[in-house]
This record gives C-alpha cells, structure tokens and sequence, in this order.
C-alpha cells in the first residue's frame, strides 16, 4: 500500500494538473502550487482556475485553494488536492514533501533544486537529471514521449506542435497585440474558418481552420503580443475537452513510475 506522502508539484497546467490527478487517485497527498496569474490554455483539464475561482475540477478530482499552510491540512483532510499560490516555493517546502515535480513546462529550469526534497522530478527540457533533478520525464511527442530520463536531459523544445490532421504551428492562438484577452467563443465550441472568436486590444483573433476551440486563456488576461492565447482542434470531439489528453496522461504515469522507483531506493538507503 502506497503511505500518504505528500507531493508537490509545481504548475496546475495541463500537464502538471494531469500529473496531480494521477497521484492523487492512487493515495498520495497533493499541493499544487501556482503563479499570481496562471497562462494556462487547456483550463477545462487544468486545476489553474482554482486560483480565481477557489475551486477547479478535472475528471472528478477537485483542487481547492489554500490560502496558507495552515489551509493546506483542511483541504488535504477533505479528500482534495490543495492549491497554493506560491511560485518560488517559500511556504510549500514547510510542508516537508516526499518529493517536488517541476510541471511549470516554462522550457527552462525557473528555480527548481535537487536540495528541495528527497525526490525531485522535471518534466521536460531544461533539466539535468543527476544535476539538478534526479529524474526528467520526456514531454516530447514521438517514440520517446513519457521516457524516464535518468541522466542527461529531455530532447529540446522544437516550438512547433505534433501535428493533428495536417494542422501544426496554425493550431495555436496567439495574441495578435498586446492588451487585455475578451472571448467571443467559449471553449468546447464548434468554430468554422475565419470565424471571430474573440480579441485582444480592439484586434481580432480568427479560426484558422474549422474544428473545435480545445483552449483559451482566461477571459480578461493581460498578454504580451504573440503569446500562445487559444488552440483549436480539427477533430471534432467536444468530449476531448474534457478529459486528460492521451500525453499528458502518459506522462502523469511515467512521473508517478519515477517517483515509486525512487522512493524505493530511499526505503533501501534507509
């Protein structure tokens, strides 16, 4: 039986909610912890609105928001996972975890140390395994994708998306100008090509092609121009928008496989 350790795991992404969803069904305690203003795009997989809303759910899992530490044990004792607003880390770590994951998916190392905790897991590029992490999942799309790294590093970013049905780098939304983001379409809406789905500072953000609006970041976020803002999907399944995609599923189980297999050898160093 898995003990109820406590994890961390930084960035309520898509990923890094996918990552806190897998650990949390099979036993282990949870905190999220976030930015003051999360980019997030995928938010209806993502537990990120919780920072606003004081709540968010993903596939029957709810993340709620805690104001302290103090807040983190009445989450934790509810049954849920807890969701701090604590970037760098200064009051999750009182909380002694088992282990920190780096979800942040920022393509860089934004301030992760091995020194954090016992067990301490990256997802994607910009980690060493053996330097600054003991394990780096791969994130990349491909044969490789959700490999448990156990020296080096994840292959680099590309800065293109896999491909989906002929459609790539045009599945992204990005903010045309720099201002606030206004949304004409929610998501999980059917769009055609060339159709208005929203704004940012009086310029209009179209649908590249017909398909489904999967993600879009949260009504009323201050942008930079050409920052990733929507995407839309050509498939379409509306259902889609609602479940943990099959990467970020795979990469939740390689994270959770990393963990058992450190937490292992800590028990036999013991």
């Amino acid at each position: 039986m898995i003990p109820p350790e406590l994890v961390i795991v930084r960035g309520a992404g898509d990923l890094g909610s996918a990552v806190a969803w897998c650990l949390h069904t099979v036993g282990f305690r949870v905190v999220i912890t976030e930015v003051p203003v999360p980019m997030a795009v995928r938010r209806t997989v993502a537990f990120c609105d919780a920072v606003y809303d004081g709540r968010a759910q993903v596939e029957g899992v709810t993340a709620r928001l805690a104001g302290s530490v103090e807040d983190v044990d009445a989450v934790l004792a509810a049954g849920d996972i807890a969701l701090m607003v604590d970037p760098d880390l200064s009051q999750a770590l009182e909380l002694a975890p088992l282990a920190v994951i780096d979800a942040i998916m920022a393509k860089a190392n934004v301030g992760t140390r091995m020194d954090m905790a016992p067990i301490v897991i990256g997802l994607g590029p910009g980690f060493a395994a053996g330097r600054d992490v003991h394990a780096v999942i791969e994130t990349n799309r491909g044969h490789y994708l959700a490999r448990i790294i156990w020296e080096g590093s994840a292959q680099p970013d590309t800065g293109v998306p896999a491909p989906v049905e002929g459609h790539a780098e045009d599945r992204v939304l990005r903010a045309p100008a720099a201002g606030r983001v206004h949304w004409e379409c929610d998501i999980c809406s059917i769009v055609r090509a060339g159709q208005v789905l929203g704004e940012v500072a009086g310029q209009p953000v179209l649908a590249p092609f017909d398909g489904v609006l999967r993600g879009a970041i949260r009504e009323g976020t201050e942008v930079p121009a050409g920052i990733k803002i929507g995407d839309v999907d050509p498939r379409l399944d509306v259902q889609a928008c609602y479940t943990i995609s099959d990467k970020a599923r795979a990469i939740a189980t390689s994270t959770l496989h990393a963990l058992l297999i450190l937490a292992r050898r800590l028990e036999r160093q013991c």
